[in-house]
């Protein structure tokens, strides 16, 4: 008998292919704006003033600080100048940097957000916002962080450097791994959390393979959006509670983190919920989730180790310790003695079991 369930679908608007960046203006005025402040990181600096000149008068400013973690101060900057410059919504162009902060900005004042995503991070169709002070990073959701409209186009892939290729893909990759087992769980997420895992299973071994793989690009674009809907239906479990611990303590690369602890934290999480995760152990032609995501990851070359990320081994009893207060629902319940065995395991990139 199917158990019972409930699904909601909060997607936004999705302009997906090749060239699609070219409907950024139409997008715009279909939102009703006119005056957008570019957001990106130093990095993107120069793509997101050419994007601004691009779009004439539809842009009014650029913010290029955009940080990891997404700083509460670097976003108070960015309102400040947003305010100044008399912007009437954001246009973030990049990745979960920068797409985090145009959500920390519409979060404060309810402006309307295109996001034109340059990676695989999936969080631009989230109500999902983590941003970190005092070195303490904290997830809030709400109607108004979900961006109005998103733009994929694969073309602005294709020179995404392959070793940010593979993190990121593994970090869309475990929103729709945790999916799988959430409390919320339903059979609408998990269809479309197999489906994006087996894109990007597909996909992430062709880059590297091949980093101009068209259709590879494609495939990784369409798996990470389908694992990010997963991460804005459904709930989070311990995967991300021990990242984002990791991230706002010691402010480590976001997507590096994931791509380290995601076949630990299946490993764990799977001896109370093996049939749940079943499916991902039989795509990965494996006898475990948590093993078949290692040695995928071991395959296309990903940070397999915490201690190479500059996490010390005194770290790891804070991080055992903090994952435990405030902690996300997980079907196997947070004991300190597991998971830091689980860190330690991780630290060292010793595959699981």
């Amino acid at each position: 008998m199917r158990e019972p369930f409930r699904y909601e679908s909060n997607i936004p608007r999705i302009i997906f292919g090749f060239g699609a960046i070219s409907n950024a203006a139409e997008e715009l005025r279909q939102l009703g704006c006119s005056r957008a402040l570019v957001l990106s990181t130093p990095h993107q600096d120069n793509d997101a003033r050419s994007l601004a000149k691009a779009l004439g008068s539809l842009a009014v400013g650029v913010f290029s600080r955009a940080a990891m973690h997404t700083p509460v101060d670097v976003t108070t900057e960015a309102l400040s100048l947003f305010k100044e410059i008399g912007a009437d919504c954001v246009l973030s162009l990049g990745g979960g940097s920068t797409i985090g902060l145009g959500k920390a900005i519409a979060y404060r004042n309810d402006t309307p957000q295109l996001v034109i995503a340059t990676t695989y991070a999936g969080s631009e169709v989230t109500p999902i916002l983590g941003q970190t002070e005092n070195g303490v990073k904290t997830t809030v959701r709400g109607s108004s962080i979900l961006p109005e409209t998103v733009i994929y186009d694969p073309e602005l892939t294709i020179d995404l450097p392959v070793k940010m290729s593979v993190t990121s893909g593994l970090n869309a990759m475990a929103h729709a791994v945790e999916g799988l087992y959430a409390q919320d769980r339903n059979p609408i997420a998990s269809m479309m959390a197999m489906e994006g895992i087996a894109a990007l299973q597909r996909a992430l071994p062709a880059i590297v393979e091949s980093p101009r793989d068209r259709t590879a690009r494609a495939d990784a674009l369409y798996g990470s959006w389908l694992c990010g809907v997963v991460l804005g239906a459904v709930g989070m479990a311990l995967h991300h509670k021990l990242c984002h611990t990791l991230g706002g303590s010691f402010d480590l690369p976001h997507a590096e983190t994931h791509a380290i602890l995601l076949p630990h934290t299946i490993a764990y999480t799977e001896q109370a919920v093996p049939e749940l995760l079943a499916p991902v152990a039989q795509l990965f032609g494996a006898s475990g989730a948590g093993t078949g995501l290692y040695d995928f990851a071991l395959r296309i070359g990903a940070p397999m180790r915490l201690r190479d990320l500059g996490v010390t081994g005194e770290d790891l009893d804070k991080v055992a310790a903090l994952s435990v207060r405030n902690p996300y629902w997980n079907p196997r319940p947070l004991e300190v003695g597991a998971i830091r065995a689980l860190l330690q395991n991780a630290w060292e990139g010793v595959r699981p079991g």
